[in-house]
């Protein structure tokens, strides 16, 4: 594909006035790589700060710049072609799904999935091999529910929504419009339910659902539970990554992002435009506002208020946590320091 040909289809969004290019330099285009792998014919980008010394050496054919003239000097004068935006990853990404598509098969069911007669399956729909779906069932328009997925009773699966192979979706559970549900994901499992008795462990029904609005993804052996009663709701454009669980009761607002290996207690409630980073940890009926950030193994076991960055275990605001992390790694300097006080008062 030729550069122009690129720079033109990116100027066909309206999102993208603000682009600039080097009207002077047309190659062709083959692929796409990162930057710290670049080969001659493809195209990668440039997002700034330490990745920008990487235009002295790219091998790269393109480049997407961030608004740095500097930079872009260092291409013209290196005979690199550019594209130039305020936002480099956005754009590199509707780049990618100029050349890129992932698979999507054709519209069909396979002779050997097995259907219950009361099921309702929409139009377009694609049924994978070996696929079960369940007694009222409700499939959308144009859904793909790829090989060995398992759809338990009354679940409602929205339209254009993919269920990737071996995924489980338990009874009730509701899923919404454009959702993609990964590879292992378990949706609408029972909760964590016993009470403790004289006897032993009295098992708690969980009779509630599943609620996942619109455009969530849940990623790969990631799970969801039911609450016993209720719902526990995932909000609009959330996005899960793979071996997160998300226990009985939660409410997750819209547009967060929950990153790997993140565990939520029962009842947390997790407001809109949230981040939670790899391994965070969070205790039940626990509450997160709007914007919070939690960095990286973060333990919750308190309320955060909206917009605050918090850290540690337990977590505390990020910045104090920066000052403990500092007097953690001098904790033996401090230790002397604090004996030797002793020794000298304790002699007076």
């Amino acid at each position: 594909m030729k550069f122009s040909e690129i720079v033109e289809k990116l100027g066909a969004d309206a999102n993208s006035n603000s682009l600039e290019a080097n009207p002077d330099c047309n190659p062709e285009v083959a692929g796409l790589t990162s930057i710290e792998e670049t080969t001659p014919g493809t195209i990668s980008y440039i997002e700034g700060g330490k990745f920008t010394n990487y235009i002295d050496t790219t091998t790269a054919t393109a480049l997407v710049l961030p608004k740095n003239s500097q930079l872009q000097a260092k291409a013209i004068a290196r005979g690199i072609a550019w594209i130039s935006t305020g936002e480099p990853r956005l754009l590199y990404s509707r780049i990618i799904d100029l050349f890129y598509q992932p698979f999507h098969p054709q519209p069909e069911i396979h002779p050997t999935a097995t259907i219950h007669p009361e099921a309702v399956i929409g139009k377009e729909v694609y049924i994978g091999p070996y696929a079960l779906i369940q007694q009222g069932v409700k499939i959308g328009d144009r859904a793909c529910i790829h090989p060995n997925v398992v759809i338990y009773p009354d679940v409602t699966i929205g339209d254009r929504t993919i269920l990737h192979a071996n995924s489980t979706i338990h009874e009730r559970a509701q899923i919404g419009n454009d959702c993609v549900i990964h590879s292992g994901a378990v949706i609408g499992s029972e909760g964590f339910g016993f009470v403790p008795t004289a006897k032993g462990w009295y098992k708690m029904q969980q009779s509630g659902n599943v609620v996942l609005e619109d455009g969530v993804e849940v990623g790969c052996n990631s799970t969801i539970d039911r609450p016993a009663v209720g719902e526990t709701r995932i909000g609009r454009q959330t996005k899960i990554d793979n071996l997160v669980h998300i226990a009985h009761g939660c409410k997750i607002g819209s547009n967060c992002a929950i990153a790997g290996q993140v565990g939520l207690a029962g009842a947390v409630k997790v407001g809109n435009n949230v981040l939670l980073a790899g391994q965070v940890g969070i205790a039940d009926h626990i509450k997160i506002g709007d914007g919070a950030i939690a960095t990286a193994k973060a333990g919750i076991i308190q309320d955060v208020p909206p917009k605050t960055m918090v850290s540690g275990h337990p977590a505390i605001p990020h910045k104090l946590w920066l000052k403990v992390v500092i007097l953690y790694n001098r904790l033996p300097e401090l230790y002397q320091m604090v004996k030797q006080l002793q020794r000298h008062f304790g002699d007076k």
